[in-house]
């Protein structure tokens, strides 16, 4: 009788866990934000990142920055995660993508981040335009900038085509990753 509770509330977790990825990657779509939306948010996340000690110098060195100022992550046994960015090159919007990412495992609650994606490199940036969906891990790799409380970036450090930042209300967040996040062109007006 114990294990016959024990699948049962197994398969009650997975059932709710399920709903709740459903929900939660279903409903950006159906509340899409605008362009102009995105465009304000993107400004303010920017804002955001600049007050991180040396990020301003990552920023003078990127060909292209993604800015994703809003993913939700939310689970409960199964989780998702989703958000809607820009990508700027030279200052200006040109494109609009989603980020959207699943992961099972012991994980109960909710929370948003904001993500900046710097492309430093010509041909890291033009791969990633091309691609019809890029998934990070797969597609190509991004070194997500992790450092502790009271360190500044440093970009001597860092020499990759492709850096990740995840950063809250509080600053740069740590041992957070990016692995498995899929980024998808989106079509704005």
């Amino acid at each position: 009788m114990t294990s016959t509770i024990s699948v049962q509330r197994i398969s009650v977790t997975a059932l709710l866990g399920t709903a709740l990825l459903v929900l939660l990657l279903a409903s950006p779509h159906a509340h899409a934000a605008s362009a102009a939306e995105i465009d304000r948010e993107v400004d303010q996340a920017l804002v955001a990142f600049k007050k991180i000690e040396g990020a301003n110098a990552f920023l003078g060195i990127a060909k292209g920055v993604l800015v994703f100022p809003k993913v939700y992550k939310a689970g409960i046994g199964v989780g998702g995660e989703y958000g809607e960015g820009a990508l700027r090159i030279g200052g200006k919007t040109v494109d609009y993508y989603s980020t959207a990412a699943a992961s099972i495992g012991f994980q109960l609650g909710a929370q948003a981040k904001s993500i900046v994606v710097l492309f430093t490199e010509a041909s890291a940036l033009k791969k990633f335009r091309e691609s019809e969906g890029w998934k990070v891990g797969v597609d190509g790799s991004v070194a997500l900038v992790d450092i502790g409380a009271g360190k500044a970036v440093d970009t001597t450090n860092i020499k990759d085509p492709v850096i990740g930042f995840i950063f809250g209300q509080k600053g740069l967040m740590y041992n957070l990753t990016l692995e498995g996040s899929k980024f998808t062109k989106l079509e704005k007006k």
